[in-house]
């Protein structure tokens, strides 16, 4: 061992595996970052003097006498207002061009905000888009996945939701964006005049998968920075969760570790638990809020990424492309905010419930409609009205590209139900439908 700036340097290895290294060393913390033959590495495992490094990159080609340097600390981010606006990579350090960071080292990857010092969420976040803002209303402090095929727009519905939500920041967590993507979220973003508010890390396609378990860490950092410090009302983006969760299995099995479900390491549930449960409401007025894309396998909801999930989150919102207008929605079956009721009817205008539910109740006499149709049987004057109300429904409200507030949304949701059915179909409350109602007053 030799000692350099600091730096601690090992040149024998005491065995190599396909992802780690180890070697006997002194005076090493749990977590902290290394390099390993000119390799990023990272500490994993410690058992007396023998310490286990994580290879970023592989450890293909690294002989026994490799040179292992020890930096002294883990993986740290330069927290301070100069974040915003700005781009960087899993290690945090500027991809865009621009300076270094400046200001206070904080160690990435730290617990969850104390129960104690948690607040119940309330405040309404508005995105937008109806199929959110008008079923599933997101709360600041909530945390929820979108749930979406492969070959869905998720990250331009993710794009989408950073230029209109109304937060104080936003902060994106790339995890094997393709080059393409990555430079559709900076164009979108330089282009809407919105980079003041929005911090970006990013690991692209080309770079080692295992460098995405750095970055929700990095990124949720930033997010308490800005949450806990500022007192600040931050929406965190990721995706995709499961690009990450792969990393997790690659690290796993070069570990030789016992796969779970699916491939999946036996720790995925709480290495997720560890990113979703950073989303908080903060008694100061400060929120961390989680939007997590999971692409899923031909819309298998019952894998490993996607169940252990839906156990960790407070709903989720599925993507789905609607046959009948060629449209990606926001499906209403499929999705559900479990914290929407804190705030729809006391943020929202008095009849968002009704007209919400009664929405939903239509659009599912539509699709019983189809399966009439479907299987050869006549359908009612009551069944056609309900069909042609769900294509509007959908171009109107569900689908992911409409951009109106709530009352136009609710207003927008009146009008169709006075141009396709009777006050009394609707079953809405007459208190309501007197304030409300826009259609024939048959």
């Amino acid at each position: 061992m030799t000692n350099r700036a600091f730096q601690r340097i090992y040149t024998q290895l005491e065995a190599i595996t396909k992802a780690t290294v180890s070697v006997k060393a002194q005076g090493v913390s749990n977590d902290e970052l290394a390099t390993v033959a000119g390799r990023l590495a990272q500490v994993v495992k410690m058992k007396d003097d023998t310490v286990t490094l994580q290879v970023f990159e592989g450890t293909d080609g690294i002989p026994t006498n490799a040179e292992v340097t020890f930096f002294g600390e883990p993986p740290a981010l330069n927290v301070s207002d100069d974040l915003a606006g700005r781009f960087f990579n899993a290690y945090g350090q500027p991809i865009d061009g621009g300076p270094e960071v400046e200001g206070e080292r904080r160690y990435i990857g730290g617990p969850s905000v104390n129960p104690y010092k948690r607040k119940q969420p309330s405040q309404l976040i508005p995105t937008g888009i109806a199929g959110i803002d008008l079923n599933n209303t997101l709360v600041s402090g909530q945390k929820i996945p979108f749930f979406a095929d492969p070959d869905q727009p998720y990250n331009q519905v993710m794009a989408m939701v950073a230029l209109r939500a109304d937060v104080d920041k936003i902060i994106l967590g790339g995890m094997g964006l393709s080059n393409d993507d990555y430079l559709y979220f900076k164009n979108m973003f330089e282009s809407a005049g919105a980079l003041d508010k929005i911090i970006s890390f990013v690991n692209t396609t080309e770079q080692p998968p295992v460098e995405r378990l750095l970055i929700p860490d990095m990124a949720l950092t930033a997010a308490e920075y800005f949450a806990v410090d500022k007192n600040e009302k931050v929406l965190v983006l990721l995706t995709d969760m499961t690009l990450y969760a792969d990393a997790l299995s690659i690290v796993s099995n070069r570990m030789d570790q016992i796969p779970s479900k699916d491939s999946m390491p036996g720790s995925l549930y709480s290495d997720l638990a560890k990113i979703y449960e950073k989303a908080v409401q903060l008694p100061a007025g400060g929120s961390i809020t989680i939007i997590a894309v999971t692409t899923l396998n031909d819309g298998d909801i019952t894998h490993a990424i996607p169940d252990n999930t839906g156990y960790i989150t407070e709903g989720q919102l599925f993507l789905r492309l609607d046959s009948d207008t060629g449209k990606v929605i926001v499906d209403p079956f499929r999705s559900l905010s479990r914290l929407k009721q804190l705030v729809i009817g006391k943020q929202t205008r008095e009849d968002h419930n009704q007209v919400m539910n009664t929405a939903v109740r239509l659009y599912a006499d539509a699709a019983n409609a189809r399966t009439k149709l479907e299987n050869g049987f006549d359908l009612s004057d009551y069944d056609n009205r309900c069909l042609e109300f769900a294509k509007e429904y959908s171009t109107r409200l569900l689908a992911i590209d409409v951009n109106i507030s709530i009352n136009e949304m609710l207003d927008t949701a009146w009008e169709l139900f006075g141009k396709y059915f009777t006050k009394a179909e609707t079953g809405l409350k007459e208190s309501l439908i007197q304030k409300y109602w826009k259609g024939k007053e048959s």
